[in-house]
């Protein structure tokens, strides 16, 4: 990064600006002073200045205008569920100044529910998050308990076992379903490998990884690495997370309504067409069936990605070995899982498509679970000054459940805790979530914690309340066409 180093920063916390991608402009020679109120200074790292370009479309203070009373943050798991009220939609509205509407009451409700945008305000969460992170770090919990994985390898191999037994007895659908369970337990320690929770070291880790991801499940697991760590950065960005853009299947935010241009996918613009009109009123009741056969979506992406240029780019680099060992974990499980197993084994078409469903069809929880702690939350983009633990709470939530329970969820149902902590190893996030609570009610951060049928629901409200915006916004299309004025898009 040298050749591109053009100064040094001052000490001092830095004031982000807004990038062009949304909507920032700026002018070398034209620069203006802001003053920050030093009378809330939460240390003496807040700077008594910063400077903006005059075109700089974010303001240093965000709190809601004076008529609207910032209400007290929602107790824990308390009318989360509940639909975000909304004021009567005027039917006159062109469909793009509806579509502005409808994504600025999300953005209300925040700033009625989260901590002041006010940059001492967000240093202050900031400086407090960087002292739970020691402590967490004093206390041993970013350390790896080896034993744990014992345990979850008896379970892995157990569930194998009873697959191939079942298998070798002609119960073929009890093989498939067991298949489908393990192929959903072994998956979470692909998940710690990716984080590097389980040794911290990338080459160990990475091959523990692809040998589950590649070899043993047929998935890439540079892809995921590639899309979840985007995912850690920009969570719920409509524009930037590829783990929501999913048009026309569903919609979790009205902005998706404008067609959305994806940073991560080098452009590519997710149009919303007739084919997402017709299929996004129905999301709701479509949630379930596509988690069912998200697998083979996998799949795809996954090759995909072995066969791009951003894969073939690692050749470049330390990590040469990465692509062709994918390819090959990838070409075994295809001969292991495709050939010898539903090909060979299985004795007829009939019993090898319900085999090929049943075992995939199985691991819907697991997409359920992914999808179940963001759906559900804002996706709302507020000012930079957001610091990156009030983001990530505002945007994740955790599921209840338990400690008995914790293998069926993997450590997934404590995604606001992991992604406050990537690499912080699964078995201690339930410790580290005692400390994250405090934290929460120490900076005044709503923490959102909800049992797996309420999450279920919630995430169901959110299809429900995009699909009504639909609604709304093509009685404002038909509205432009009858009467003749512009605004259609």
């Amino acid at each position: 990064m040298q050749a591109f180093r053009i100064g040094r920063k001052p000490p001092g916390p830095w004031t982000n600006l807004t990038p062009p991608i949304r909507g920032g402009a700026y002018h070398k020679e034209e620069k203006v002073a802001v003053e920050v109120d030093t009378a809330s200074s939460v240390g003496e790292d807040t700077p008594p200045a910063s400077e903006r370009s005059v075109n700089d479309k974010s303001t240093i203070q965000s709190d809601p205008p004076p008529n609207v009373r910032r209400r007290a943050p929602a107790q824990e798991g308390s009318s989360v569920c509940d639909p975000m009220p909304t004021e009567a939609v005027n039917i006159r509205q062109s469909p793009a100044d509806y579509i502005d509407w409808a994504v600025q009451q999300e953005i209300n409700q925040d700033l009625q529910d989260y901590p002041s945008l006010d940059p001492a305000v967000q240093l202050s969460i900031t400086q407090k998050y960087r002292l739970l992170h020691q402590k967490i770090h004093d206390q041993g919990l970013y350390d790896c308990a080896i034993s744990e994985y014992g345990k979850e390898l008896a379970r892995y191999v157990s569930l194998f076992a009873v697959s191939m037994v079942a298998l070798r007895h002609g119960w073929y659908m009890t093989s498939a379903a067991f298949l489908g369970l393990f192929w959903h337990q072994i998956m979470f320690t692909a998940h710690d490998a990716g984080h590097l929770a389980i040794t911290h070291i990338f080459a160990v880790d990475t091959l523990i990884g692809l040998f589950i991801a590649d070899f043993c499940c047929g998935l890439s697991l540079g892809w995921w690495k590639s899309s979840h760590n985007v995912h850690h950065l920009v969570t719920n960005q409509p524009e930037h997370d590829p783990d929501i853009q999913n048009v026309p299947l569903f919609a979790t935010c009205p902005s998706f309504f404008k067609s959305t241009c994806s940073t991560y996918y080098d452009n590519f613009v997710f149009v919303w067409d007739a084919v997402a009109d017709f299929l996004v009123p129905y999301q709701r009741y479509t949630y379930y069936p596509v988690m069912g056969v998200a697998r083979f979506n996998l799949y795809l992406l996954s090759w995909l990605h072995v066969l791009s240029a951003k894969s073939s780019a690692l050749g470049r680099s330390k990590a040469w070995w990465i692509r062709p060992t994918e390819i090959a974990f990838i070409g075994c499980y295809l001969f292991l899982y495709g050939y010898c197993l539903v090909w060979r084994a299985l004795p007829t078409w009939t019993i090898r498509v319900a085999f090929v469903l049943v075992s995939h069809i199985i691991t819907m929880p697991l997409h359920v679970q992914i999808t179940l702690s963001h759906w559900g939350m804002s996706t709302s983009e507020l000012q930079e000054t957001e610091s990156f633990p009030q983001r990530q709470l505002r945007t994740t939530m955790d599921v209840d459940c338990p400690a008995w329970l914790d293998f069926i969820h993997g450590g997934l149902q404590f995604q606001a805790v992991h992604h406050l902590f990537p690499r912080v190893p699964r078995h201690n996030l339930r410790k580290v979530q005692v400390l994250v609570r405090e934290f929460c009610r120490d900076v005044d951060i709503p923490y959102t914690i909800l049992g797996f049928t309420d999450g279920n629901r919630k995430v169901l409200g959110r299809l429900e309340e995009v699909s009504e915006q639909l609604k709304n916004l093509v009685q404002c299309q038909k509205y432009m066409a009858e009467t003749g004025e512009s605004g259609l898009h």
